[in-house]
């Protein structure tokens, strides 16, 4: 089993990872979660309450779908999408143009654990489905934390799994077989989509995950449950 497989979140392997997979990223992000991602999404901005004259942090950017959905329905006064994968970013910049957003959502490549902002700067913050992969999960939210204004909003999401137990039963067997088959079908990449499910599975959800926040600084916190539990929508505010 390769280093990836067993969850290593060693930075230069997961930005090679994802640099690998980027050209085929949203067509297998869309196909694998049958269109629900950008449900997801919605819920996700729909969070922060933004009202069009925030600065928003989407960390863990990848293809900037997020920080698009953000800038346009959520209507965000400015984006920073920051990614340490250069394919990633390099996919996202053409879907940023074609918008007319480059004015609105500047794309940053850089380190979760070492965000390349100072401190306050940002009227909320956000992720999707990228905590997971940061080496350091507190101190990726320490940092959320420390670029945050006082009373900035946050909303993270991240996958989890069903609780009813058939479906819990149906959405394991797909999540560890079938998922890894086709995204590696469609990818070419032998071990990125091994990995994914295996990262979900040993990533703190619900509560667990509520008290990691906390830890870094957060005081209200809270989550929810989108599609009956494949995915966890946590919201933190930043005491003023």
């Amino acid at each position: 089993m390769s280093a990836l497989t067993s969850t290593s979140k060693e930075p230069a392997r997961i930005a090679g990872m994802f640099d690998a997979i980027a050209r085929r990223y949203d067509t297998l992000n869309h196909l694998l979660s049958a269109g629900m991602d950008k449900r997801w999404r919605r819920r996700a901005v729909a969070a922060l309450a933004l009202t069009g004259r925030e600065r928003v942090l989407d960390m863990c950017t990848g293809t900037a779908d997020l920080a698009i959905e953000a800038a346009t329905a959520g209507r965000a006064g400015a984006v920073i999408g920051v990614d340490f994968s250069s394919e990633m970013l390099r996919y996202a910049s053409p879907k940023i143009a074609a918008l007319g957003l480059t004015r609105r959502v500047l794309l940053v490549r850089g380190d979760a654990t070492r965000v390349p902002l100072p401190d306050g700067c940002c009227d909320a913050a956000m992720v999707a489905f990228g905590i997971r992969n940061v080496q350091d999960p507190v101190r990726g939210c320490e940092e959320f934390h420390r670029v945050l204004a006082p009373g900035g909003r946050l909303a993270i999401l991240e996958f989890g799994s069903p609780r009813i137990p058939g479906l819990r039963t149906l959405y394991l067997w797909y999540f560890r077989y079938l998922l890894p088959l086709v995204g590696r079908a469609i990818s070419k990449h032998r071990d990125a989509y091994t990995y994914l499910p295996a990262s979900v599975i040993e990533f703190p959800t619900g509560s667990a995950f509520e008290a990691l926040l906390r830890r870094a600084g957060f005081a209200d916190v809270r989550f929810e449950t989108l599609s009956l539990g494949i995915v966890y929508l946590y919201i933190a505010v930043k005491n003023r």
